[in-house]
């Protein structure tokens, strides 16, 4: 079974790993030159504020113009590898013997129905982890530099931030995870649908839809986010609201804690209550600046709600793990179909 599993596999294996090697040539040839830049920058050790701002800024404009294009690339790379894994590898496993009619002649062998698929299915899936690791691991490594100088304001939907969906589903463990659920999606859309395309189809749509769900509203609730008070910077307000008489404000969440995932804020008052209170006449005429700065006087704080840079491990491991695991249950399901109900 495995030397027959290689054989029908051995071209997509090879596309795979001519793809790794061609990548890795391009990350090894541009790759310690980011480094070189990165270290005599001084990036790693500035503290956040202007003078490091403009530390990063002098890194970026000092990248060559195609480090720019490869650091994106790369990210597209990253969230197509899944893809591929469970569309090309996964999907047409058990629809091409279906549609060349062979899949009842296995049967016939000395290979028993359950025996022929967990073959594949571990064999197959190991191999498409593997795949998304080695990818993962190649760029990890290249764009951690441009990782860490990299930024983008809260509220953003496409920051580069670590805890960020954009870098947190294309770096480090993830992907792994990602890989598994998208191959035994895959085998189990096409043992439903018993036909590649159909198969195809469905494997990218789910897929796609369920990443982006779990980035936008499974993700944050993982691990119960910590709460901290902090003074209200008025330079963070971004509008006073007036509903009849009644001004509230909203501000920017912004936390000094370099990493940390700012998940949302409310401006409270004095007695931790969210503020309301009567308009000031500098909030009711037409200058901003004036109606921040009559702020003051009511010594606003605000409450943010983060998950510290120090669970950044843990948040990988958990997602990985969830979807390990609905890989393994996709993976029992068609271990049951097949065996018990498709003939």
């Amino acid at each position: 079974m495995i030397w027959l599993t290689w054989r029908q596999f051995r071209a997509q294996a090879i596309a795979a790993a001519a793809a790794a090697a061609v990548l890795a040539l391009l990350l090894i040839i541009t790759g310690p030159y980011i480094v070189h830049l990165y270290d005599i920058n001084g990036i790693a050790t500035c503290t956040p504020g202007p003078n490091c701002q403009s530390v990063t800024n002098t890194f970026s404009n000092e990248l060559p113009w195609f480090d720019p294009v490869l650091f994106l690339l790369g990210i597209g790379i990253m969230f197509a590898v899944p893809a591929v894994v469970g569309a090309f590898w996964g999907a047409p496993l058990i629809t091409r013997e279906i549609e060349a009619r062979t899949l009842p002649l296995t049967w016939n062998q000395s290979v028993t129905k359950f025996r022929w698929l967990a073959v594949k299915l571990g064999l197959l899936g190991l191999a498409g982890m593997a795949a998304a690791g080695l990818f993962s691991l190649m760029l990890t490594w290249w764009s951690s530099p441009m990782d860490s100088a990299l930024g983008v304001p809260y509220g953003h939907r496409l920051t580069f931030e670590r805890f960020a969906p954009v870098l947190f589903a294309t770096r480090d463990v993830t992907p792994l995870g990602y890989a598994a659920f998208a191959f035994a999606l895959g085998v189990t859309a096409g043992l439903l649908t018993r036909r590649t395309v159909s198969a195809v189809a469905t494997t990218l749509g789910v897929f796609a839809a369920v990443q982006f769900a779990w980035a936008e509203w499974i993700r944050a609730h993982l691990i119960p986010p910590v709460q901290t008070v902090v003074p209200l910077n008025l330079a963070d307000v971004a509008y006073t609201p007036i509903r009849n008489g009644i001004m509230t404000v909203q501000a920017v969440p912004v936390l000094g804690q370099q990493g940390a995932w700012v998940l949302s804020g409310q401006v409270i008052d004095t007695a931790g209550r969210p503020f309301q209170a009567a308009a000031t006449p500098s909030c009711e005429g037409t200058s901003f600046q004036a109606c921040t700065a009559s702020l003051a006087k009511f010594r606003l704080r605000e409450l943010i709600s983060y998950e510290p840079a120090s669970r950044f491990w843990t948040f990988q491991w958990v997602e990985t793990g969830i979807f390990v695991a609905l890989a393994l249950a996709l993976a029992g399901l068609c271990l049951w179909w097949l065996v018990r109900r498709l003939a």
